[in-house]
């Protein structure tokens, strides 16, 4: 994939992504404790444009949803901030940045992966342009998408996607994310059906989540486990063994919740809904056999994944259940898609 922009705008649609071995506490700056991998999302995306004009006075403004943003603006401008360490070409401009998302922000579906990856995609896009881009054009953006938002570097690419340095994984970085493409064909169109339980902010944002790993009683045994799952979900991911997978995502999704409840100070962004929704797809799996599963990113919103043979059965399963368990009855369908796109402005 290569951009191309001849104007003084462009714009980026790129996905949200769902972390199956996950990512959670950081050695450095923006440096992963551990490996992740996630299957990038198709439907659940931002939209954002970035426009530029020549100044004496380097600025940014965020609009969201058509809105001035202040709120946003901190974390876009420090991300410019490093990359005109590198850029000086980017201290000549003004910027504006006006985003959209097709889900809830901040409510636990990586709107920072989707936000800060479409934002590095346009910026990278400018660079290209003007010939100063020193890199493969996605291998940069997913650096500096790492800087704006770690799991954000992961959303540059699509279908399974690899962020962290792990022996396993031939060229993985801990600067930048990579595709894993030695898939079985069964994970290519696997589906994931957000159910949302809580609409709103999370409680506890996931920044600060990840500070409390550092002196956490059991981080580094979560990190050494999650460098042995990765291993692990290398060869589900290649053999096509679903057993396996609903054992690990599950066991993945706990274990990051019970890493931030048992933080100091501790904290619970699981909702009872959320269980409720858990121990019933669980039940539904006892009861009708399938591979439908579950996972969780760092909010109440339950990522329910299965692969396309069991799709009515997940249907009937969210109509006859779980539905009623969704904040104002609403869930997202989505499934693995094929990365960002850039847009005409």
């Amino acid at each position: 994939m290569s951009a191309t922009t001849t104007s003084d705008k462009c714009k980026w649609q790129s996905p949200s992504n769902i972390a199956l071995v996950k990512y959670w506490g950081k050695k450095g700056f923006q440096i992963p404790s551990n490996a992740s991998i996630s299957f990038t999302l198709s439907e659940c995306h931002t939209n954002t444009e970035l426009r530029w004009f020549p100044s004496n006075h380097s600025d940014i403004d965020v609009y969201f949803d058509g809105a001035l943003n202040p709120n946003f603006k901190p974390k876009v401008a420090a991300l410019l901030g490093h990359m005109q360490e590198q850029y000086p070409e980017l201290t000549h401009y003004r910027f504006e940045v006006h985003s959209t998302n097709t889900f809830p922000h901040s409510s636990g579906i990586a709107s920072s992966a989707s936000g800060m990856s479409a934002l590095a995609l346009c910026f990278c896009t400018l660079l290209q342009e003007q010939g100063v881009l020193k890199h493969d054009f996605l291998q940069e953006a997913s650096y500096w998408a790492r800087i704006g938002s770690g799991s954000a570097s992961r959303s540059v690419y699509g279908g399974s996607v690899v962020w962290g340095e792990h022996s396993d994984f031939e060229g993985s970085s801990d600067e930048f994310a990579t595709s894993f493409r030695h898939v079985h064909p069964v994970f290519n169109s696997f589906q994931d059906t957000i159910l949302i339980v809580h609409e709103g902010e999370k409680s506890v944002s996931s920044t600060v989540g990840h500070g409390l790993l550092k002196g956490h009683p059991f981080a580094d045994q979560r990190f050494t486990m999650a460098q042995e799952n990765m291993s692990r979900i290398k060869t589900i991911l290649e053999n096509g063994d679903l057993d396996s997978f609903v054992e690990l995502v599950e066991f993945e999704a706990l274990t990051l919740h019970s890493m931030m409840m048992t933080s100091s100070p501790s904290f619970i962004l699981m909702e009872p809904n959320t269980l409720n929704i858990i121990q019933k797809i669980r039940n539904h799996r006892k009861q009708n056999g399938g591979h439908i599963t579950f996972t969780l990113d760092a909010g109440a919103n339950v990522h329910m994944l299965y692969p396309e043979k069991d799709k009515q059965a997940a249907r009937d399963l969210i109509n006859n259940e779980l539905v009623a368990l969704c904040a104002n009855g609403r869930y997202i369908c989505d499934s693995v898609g094929n990365g960002p796109t850039q847009l005409e402005c």
